[in-house]
């Protein structure tokens, strides 16, 4: 009797220790796979004498993106909804990286006055643009907001607020031809549908609007590189991996806690994450190419849906509506 229950231990401990292993080599098959996969912007292009505008780049990905762009001699415009943050942020860049030609300027994207105020204050300010990085993002998983505007909040920080400033800052960067517009987006994207007939969701699980406005992003990429042909501005977009970054924050426990560990455990550091962005800004790679999507530093392919031209017209045709694109304001 003994001998059974001895051998019936045993033969349970090899089990869960062979699970064990198991998963475990299996933790370190995906982190090589990831390490091996991932893609790292090689180009030593310098930006002396270049203008940039990234926004949301106090944290993640933005500030890895301004911190290397800074580093290459580009004039950096930090575009921050918390001016606290970014003047700290700006400061560190300064000593880093050696450039002082960075500063600082209030935009708040799901804000449509402060967008206005914002472009109205470039166009005055800057002789030139040679990059647009829209680089800004939330995610809220469950509480509903609105903004003053009467548009829900994510497709208006991450869609219609981009939209606007596009448009207003996109004289300037023709003028500053060869130029170059690149978008942040998401694999993510895939998880949703565009849905023309509502596009201010104020009632939609606010968490899945994360990808349906990560879908926009790219369906209005195209359509803006489509609409830019022959103007020397280029438009592209891409995904910057899976980063363990600040938009995540939003989160609640106890999901939280779960999230955390894969975070730690598979997603991209900021500076990682960063690489695509970078590439599309400066790689004599990209020079005239517009209208693709990338990921790990190479082009990449998107869903069938994604490439409706006739959605990218749609769409456009509705995000005009929601900014209130006004009679004076430049045509794209």
């Amino acid at each position: 009797m003994l001998l059974g229950i001895g051998a019936c231990l045993l033969f349970c401990y090899v089990i869960i220790g062979t699970i064990t292993i198991g998963a475990v080599l299996l933790v370190i098959g995906l982190r090589l796979f990831a390490c091996y996969t991932l893609g790292i912007c090689k180009s030593k292009a310098k930006m002396d004498g270049k203008v940039v505008i990234i926004t949301g780049c106090t944290s993640g990905i933005g500030k890895e993106t301004a911190k290397d762009l800074a580093k290459r001699g580009a004039k950096i415009i930090m575009a921050c909804r918390n001016l606290d943050s970014a003047n700290v942020l700006k400061d560190e860049l300064v000593k880093s990286t050696g450039n002082n030609n960075i500063v600082v300027r209030k935009l708040d994207l799901s804000s449509l006055k402060s967008v206005r105020q914002f472009a109205q204050q470039i166009n005055r300010e800057e002789s030139r643009l040679d990059v647009l990085l829209h680089n800004a993002g939330t995610a809220e998983t469950f509480r509903k907001k609105v903004t003053d505007d009467g548009l829900e909040m994510t497709m208006a920080t991450n869609h219609y607020g981009p939209f606007l400033l596009t448009h207003l800052l996109i004289d300037l960067l023709k003028r500053s031809a060869p130029s170059r517009i690149v978008v942040v987006a998401s694999e993510l994207y895939r998880l949703s549908s565009l849905n023309l007939n509502n596009m201010n969701p104020t009632s939609t699980f606010p968490g899945y609007l994360y990808y349906v406005s990560k879908y926009a992003n790219i369906v209005f990429t195209q359509e803006l590189a489509r609409r830019l042909q022959g103007s020397g501005v280029t438009a592209n977009c891409l995904h910057p991996g899976m980063i363990d970054s600040g938009i995540w924050r939003n989160v609640p426990v106890p999901l939280s806690w779960g999230l955390y560990l894969i975070i730690k455990g598979f997603f991209k550091t900021p500076e990682q994450g960063a690489q695509t962005s970078v590439y599309l800004a400066v790689s004599d790679e990209v020079i005239g190419v517009t209208g693709k999507y990338f990921m790990d530093c190479h082009e990449h392919g998107l869903s069938q849906g994604a490439q409706d031209a006739a959605k990218g017209k749609k769409l456009w045709e509705l995000s005009e509506g929601f900014v209130k694109l006004e009679p004076n304001d430049p045509k794209i």
